[in-house]
Protein backbone atom coordinates (compact mmCIF):
# COMPACT_ATOMS: atom_id res chain seq x y z
CA UNK A 1 0.00 0.00 0.00
CA UNK A 2 3.27 2.42 0.23
CA UNK A 3 2.95 4.42 -2.89
CA UNK A 4 5.18 7.41 -3.06
CA UNK A 5 5.05 10.99 -3.22
CA UNK A 6 5.13 12.57 -6.72
CA UNK A 7 1.92 12.70 -8.22
CA UNK A 8 2.24 10.41 -11.15
CA UNK A 9 3.89 7.44 -9.03
CA UNK A 10 0.46 7.12 -6.71
CA UNK A 11 -1.97 6.21 -8.64
CA UNK A 12 -4.02 6.45 -5.53
CA UNK A 13 -3.50 10.31 -4.83
CA UNK A 14 -5.77 12.75 -5.68
CA UNK A 15 -5.56 16.86 -5.57
CA UNK A 16 -8.41 19.26 -6.26
CA UNK A 17 -8.09 22.04 -9.01
CA UNK A 18 -6.88 24.87 -6.72
CA UNK A 19 -5.19 23.05 -4.22
CA UNK A 20 -1.50 23.90 -4.04
CA UNK A 21 0.33 20.44 -3.02
CA UNK A 22 4.97 21.33 -3.15
CA UNK A 23 6.66 18.11 -4.66
CA UNK A 24 8.95 18.26 -1.46
CA UNK A 25 6.33 16.47 0.39
CA UNK A 26 5.73 12.48 0.96
CA UNK A 27 1.96 11.55 0.29
CA UNK A 28 1.73 7.88 0.74
CA UNK A 29 -1.42 6.16 0.27
CA UNK A 30 -4.92 6.43 -0.75
CA UNK A 31 -5.01 10.32 0.01
CA UNK A 32 -7.53 13.08 -1.42
CA UNK A 33 -6.67 16.33 -0.98
CA UNK A 34 -9.52 19.41 -1.32
CA UNK A 35 -9.78 22.69 -3.32
CA UNK A 36 -7.53 25.71 -2.35
CA UNK A 37 -5.62 23.70 0.76
CA UNK A 38 -1.83 24.37 0.59
CA UNK A 39 0.71 21.38 1.25
CA UNK A 40 4.19 22.74 2.04
CA UNK A 41 7.27 21.32 1.43
CA UNK A 42 8.70 18.38 3.41
CA UNK A 43 4.70 17.92 5.26
CA UNK A 44 4.45 14.42 5.33
CA UNK A 45 0.78 12.55 4.75
CA UNK A 46 0.99 8.68 5.31
CA UNK A 47 -2.81 6.47 4.51
CA UNK A 48 -1.65 3.42 6.03
CA UNK A 49 -4.67 2.20 8.21
CA UNK A 50 -7.31 3.35 5.23
CA UNK A 51 -7.64 6.63 3.08
CA UNK A 52 -6.88 10.55 4.18
CA UNK A 53 -9.76 13.09 3.02
CA UNK A 54 -8.09 16.46 3.39
CA UNK A 55 -11.09 18.77 3.08
CA UNK A 56 -10.81 22.14 1.59
CA UNK A 57 -9.11 25.39 2.74
CA UNK A 58 -6.45 24.04 5.01
CA UNK A 59 -2.75 24.97 5.30
CA UNK A 60 -0.05 22.43 6.24
CA UNK A 61 2.93 23.53 7.07
CA UNK A 62 6.61 22.26 7.19
CA UNK A 63 7.79 19.07 8.69
CA UNK A 64 3.82 18.35 9.59
CA UNK A 65 2.76 14.51 10.03
CA UNK A 66 -0.80 13.28 9.09
CA UNK A 67 -1.28 9.54 9.55
CA UNK A 68 -3.82 7.11 9.63
CA UNK A 69 -2.27 4.22 11.16
CA UNK A 70 -3.41 1.49 13.21
CA UNK A 71 -2.82 1.38 16.92
CA UNK A 72 -4.11 -2.30 18.00
CA UNK A 73 -5.73 -2.83 14.71
CA UNK A 74 -8.55 -0.44 15.85
CA UNK A 75 -8.73 2.19 12.93
CA UNK A 76 -7.70 -0.31 10.81
CA UNK A 77 -10.08 0.15 7.12
CA UNK A 78 -11.44 3.49 8.64
CA UNK A 79 -11.23 6.65 6.81
CA UNK A 80 -9.39 9.77 7.95
CA UNK A 81 -11.24 13.04 8.00
CA UNK A 82 -9.91 16.16 8.16
CA UNK A 83 -12.71 19.09 7.45
CA UNK A 84 -12.03 22.61 6.24
CA UNK A 85 -10.40 25.26 7.56
CA UNK A 86 -8.13 23.63 9.28
CA UNK A 87 -4.37 25.31 10.26
CA UNK A 88 -1.95 22.42 10.84
CA UNK A 89 1.63 24.41 12.22
CA UNK A 90 5.16 23.45 11.52
CA UNK A 91 6.32 20.47 12.99
CA UNK A 92 2.49 19.15 14.37
CA UNK A 93 1.43 15.49 14.29
CA UNK A 94 -2.07 14.91 13.67
CA UNK A 95 -3.32 10.89 14.05
CA UNK A 96 -7.07 11.42 15.14
CA UNK A 97 -9.28 9.88 12.79
CA UNK A 98 -11.64 13.11 12.85
CA UNK A 99 -11.23 16.53 12.69
CA UNK A 100 -13.87 18.98 12.17
CA UNK A 101 -13.69 22.52 10.82
CA UNK A 102 -11.95 25.88 11.45
CA UNK A 103 -9.23 23.73 13.86
CA UNK A 104 -5.40 24.82 14.65
CA UNK A 105 -3.00 22.90 15.60
CA UNK A 106 0.23 24.84 16.52
CA UNK A 107 3.26 24.11 16.59
CA UNK A 108 5.16 20.51 17.60
CA UNK A 109 1.34 19.64 18.70
CA UNK A 110 0.78 15.59 18.68
CA UNK A 111 -3.30 14.54 18.88
CA UNK A 112 -2.92 10.43 18.68
CA UNK A 113 -5.38 8.47 17.33
CA UNK A 114 -8.12 7.95 20.35
CA UNK A 115 -9.05 11.49 20.11
CA UNK A 116 -11.75 13.40 18.14
CA UNK A 117 -11.68 17.00 17.40
CA UNK A 118 -14.81 19.00 16.67
CA UNK A 119 -14.56 22.33 15.22
CA UNK A 120 -13.40 26.05 16.38
CA UNK A 121 -10.53 23.77 18.40
CA UNK A 122 -7.37 25.22 19.27
CA UNK A 123 -4.37 22.66 20.42
CA UNK A 124 -1.46 24.89 21.92
CA UNK A 125 2.44 24.57 20.91
CA UNK A 126 3.69 21.45 22.35
CA UNK A 127 0.59 19.77 23.58
CA UNK A 128 0.13 16.12 24.25
CA UNK A 129 -3.49 14.45 23.40
CA UNK A 130 -3.28 11.11 23.72
CA UNK A 131 -6.48 9.26 25.49
CA UNK A 132 -9.53 8.37 23.82
CA UNK A 133 -11.60 11.70 24.15
CA UNK A 134 -13.82 13.75 21.88
CA UNK A 135 -12.91 17.67 22.19
CA UNK A 136 -16.42 19.93 22.00
CA UNK A 137 -16.54 22.81 19.54
CA UNK A 138 -14.38 25.90 20.50
CA UNK A 139 -11.84 24.01 23.00
CA UNK A 140 -8.47 25.73 23.39
CA UNK A 141 -5.88 23.19 25.06
CA UNK A 142 -2.58 25.00 26.08
CA UNK A 143 0.34 25.58 28.55
CA UNK A 144 2.39 22.89 29.77
CA UNK A 145 -0.13 20.92 31.68
CA UNK A 146 -2.47 21.37 28.42
CA UNK A 147 -5.31 23.48 30.22
CA UNK A 148 -8.10 23.51 28.88
CA UNK A 149 -11.08 26.29 28.40
CA UNK A 150 -13.68 27.21 25.96
CA UNK A 151 -13.53 29.94 23.72
CA UNK A 152 -16.56 31.92 22.87
CA UNK A 153 -15.74 31.92 18.95
CA UNK A 154 -13.76 29.69 16.57
CA UNK A 155 -10.41 30.51 15.00
CA UNK A 156 -11.59 32.85 11.53
CA UNK A 157 -10.73 31.25 8.31
CA UNK A 158 -7.15 31.74 7.13
CA UNK A 159 -8.41 33.29 3.55
CA UNK A 160 -5.84 36.09 3.18
CA UNK A 161 -3.35 33.53 4.46
CA UNK A 162 -4.36 31.17 1.80
CA UNK A 163 -4.12 33.81 -1.44
CA UNK A 164 -0.75 34.70 -0.24
CA UNK A 165 0.77 31.08 -0.16
CA UNK A 166 -0.70 30.46 -3.94
CA UNK A 167 1.26 33.56 -5.18
CA UNK A 168 4.63 32.68 -3.40
CA UNK A 169 4.90 29.20 -3.56
CA UNK A 170 4.92 28.46 -7.32
CA UNK A 171 8.06 31.22 -7.34
CA UNK A 172 10.00 28.81 -5.02
CA UNK A 173 8.79 25.37 -5.40
CA UNK A 174 7.79 23.00 -7.45
CA UNK A 175 4.11 21.70 -7.57
CA UNK A 176 2.21 18.50 -8.02
CA UNK A 177 -0.39 19.01 -10.88
CA UNK A 178 -4.32 18.68 -9.87
CA UNK A 179 -5.86 15.76 -11.16
CA UNK A 180 -9.36 16.09 -9.76
CA UNK A 181 -11.25 18.48 -11.91
CA UNK A 182 -14.02 20.87 -9.96
CA UNK A 183 -17.16 19.67 -8.51
CA UNK A 184 -20.04 21.41 -11.02
CA UNK A 185 -22.84 23.19 -9.05
CA UNK A 186 -25.73 21.70 -7.76
CA UNK A 187 -28.54 22.04 -9.96
CA UNK A 188 -30.93 24.35 -8.75
CA UNK A 189 -34.56 23.04 -9.32
CA UNK A 190 -37.23 25.89 -9.54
Amino acid sequence: MATHTKAGSNPHLKIAAGAMVCEDCELIGDITIGTRTVIHPKARIVADAGPIIIGDYNIIEELVTIQNISSAGENEGKVQIIGNNNVFEVGATVEAIRIGDHNVIESKAKVESKVEIANGCIIGAGCVLNICEHLPDNTVIYGVRCDRRIQRERPPAQTLQIDFLTKILPNYHYLMKPNLQPRPPAAVRK
